[in-house]
């Protein structure tokens, strides 16, 4: 194998699918040939102008895009600086993961899949994936983790009348790590037919990268949309939550190489980043193996992977997409982890505040906010990854 490292001002993918020494494939010989397949065909397949007029039109008249970059007047006032929110909430299904979950899916009907399986969280990347296969009449399993399933119901629901089938994984923690654990296996079992849509940056390259690429459509529209409403393309900061990070990456994506912008990742601290019971992968992991992908994780000395918490379903996993973890190992990323009681705090804020009621994710990247030292003249762009209407029954426990 070629060596991994490469220089660390680089932040795109190399031909080897490295970010710096994190990514890669590291797969089983039976996926080989699923993962290889992809991996030749994804980049004509996307550049072709017939899937690229296919992919905007979905996106402009099934999805709703371009969503609204709006500026929080009395969220601004608070922390006193310009802070504009990336309105993705408002992409049909209730979150950004619809972006990707169009993209593969022209991607699975070009390569002849007639199944799709997935792996789901907070049951957004779920539902989007449901939702498109019910658009495209291809057969759609999701695996969930049964803890998740619980404390995510409504999404539950919503998957099954869009006609997925929703599998429940009763292994580890019963959450992300062990959905995606599952869904995985299933892909191995059914090569031929079924295309893993992999929700976040994570897993073997090609994923991180086309992942990444079709949420890029989020950092797109931030630059054009600023550059109406203050005279520039560049704010100061971009913030976005991240559990694996696919929001972020998609936030981030034309940032990359500007300098100029910090970049600032919001991670899970659960109870407390050292209570055991928390999901803040830079602040706690080390480089390992996890999913396919050489990148930060949360793990014993002996390498077994730590069982991840946090009191939101999206965010609770063990890593972070390898482009995230090169973001945090080359210093161009900064990193903070917020605790569930901060995160939940700060959606009832933005609620009253905005009239806007955040995922509970989305409500760690605002936690941030107050901790960033923002200066009068500084413009924050602040990632709104996702709609509060799937964690009312967690955050009613707070009222």
């Amino acid at each position: 194998m070629q060596t991994i490292l490469e220089p660390q001002t680089s932040f795109s993918v190399s031909d080897a699918g490295f970010y710096g020494r994190f990514g890669g494939a590291f797969i089983p010989e039976m996926l080989y040939p699923n993962v290889e397949e992809l991996r030749q065909n994804y980049l004509d397949m996307i550049a072709d102008p017939g899937f690229q007029a296919e992919f905007w039109h979905l996106l402009e008249d099934f999805a709703g895009r371009p969503t609204p970059l709006f500026l929080a007047k009395r969220l601004s006032a608070q922390v006193g600086a310009t802070v504009y929110l990336k309105r993705e909430d408002l992409c049909h299904t209730g979150a950004h993961k619809i972006n990707n979950t169009i993209g593969q899916i022209l991607v699975a009907q070009r390569l002849g899949k007639k199944r799709i399986v997935a792996e789901t969280g907070a049951g957004q990347h779920g539902v989007a994936t449901a939702t498109v296969c019910a658009l495209m009449g291809l057969e759609c399993i999701v695996y969930m983790g049964s803890v998740d399933i619980e404390r995510q119901q409504p999404n539950v629901d919503r998957m099954r009348m869009l006609g997925a089938e929703v599998r429940p994984a009763t292994s580890g923690s019963q959450t992300l790590k062990d959905a995606t654990n599952e869904a995985m296996r299933h892909w191995i079992n059914n090569p031929v037919d079924t295309h893993y849509i992999i929700g976040s940056v994570v897993g073997p390259h090609p994923y991180p990268d086309m992942v990444a690429r079709f949420q890029s459509v989020i950092s797109e529209e931030i630059r054009k949309q600023l550059l109406v409403k203050t005279g520039r393309e560049n704010p100061d900061y971009v913030v976005a939550c991240v559990g694996g990070g696919s929001n972020a990456a998609g936030a981030f994506y034309h940032y990359l190489h500007e300098p100029s912008v910090r970049l600032v990742a919001v991670e899970a601290a659960g109870l407390g980043v050292t209570s055991g019971h928390s999901a803040a992968t830079t602040a706690l992991g080390k480089p390992g193996v996890l999913h396919g992908s050489r990148t930060i994780l949360m793990q014993t000395e002996d390498g077994q992977v730590t069982e991840p918490y946090s009191i939101s379903a999206g965010l609770d996993y063990p890593g972070i997409g390898p482009l995230h973890a090169h973001l945090f190992e080359s210093g161009r990323g900064d990193f903070y982890a917020i605790t569930d009681d901060d995160a939940i705090e700060a959606g009832f804020n933005l609620s009253k505040l905005e009239g806007i009621i955040p995922a509970i994710e989305t409500a760690h990247a605002l936690a941030a906010l107050p901790l960033m030292n923002l200066q009068p003249d500084d413009v924050v762009v602040v990632c709104l990854s996702g709609r509060g209407d799937k964690d009312l029954s967690t955050y009613s426990k707070y009222l």
